[in-house]
């Protein structure tokens, strides 16, 4: 039983990241130190995308679920949670990298805005 609210927890830490690394870059608007955590954990999700690495969240997650008698699963928790809920069934792998890049771009577009901003003296809203 406690392994198996472990690995939910664990899911929604991890779909929290998620969401971190994707829009994080929107809380420096309002918190600037918010950088200082955001900039490392977007760095770390892109590599493990673009590198087609697996998060250490995954496996802890599917040990727990072992551990509690579910069945696991294989892959990552992309490939498990989100690419069904994100990408509908026939989305081909050109779309996915212009969906990844269009993370980066929206993150670098606004960083790039808050610098351009301090830079001519308007950090204040």
């Amino acid at each position: 039983m406690i392994e198996r609210v472990a690995a939910d927890l664990i899911v929604i830490v991890h779909f929290g990241f998620i969401l971190f690394v994707g829009l994080g870059a929107f809380l420096t608007l309002r918190w600037k130190r918010a950088a200082w955590l955001h900039v490392p954990a977007a760095i770390w999700g892109a590599a493990i995308e673009f590198r087609h690495g697996v998060c250490p969240l995954t496996p802890l997650e599917q040990r727990l679920r072992a551990a509690a008698g579910d069945a696991g699963y294989s892959g990552s928790f992309i490939d498990h949670y989100l690419m069904p809920i994100i990408y509908p069934s026939g989305l081909d792998q050109r779309v996915q990298y212009v969906l990844g890049t269009l993370v980066l771009v929206v993150n670098l577009a606004v960083y790039g805005w808050l610098l351009s901003r301090r830079r001519h003296g308007s950090a204040k809203p």
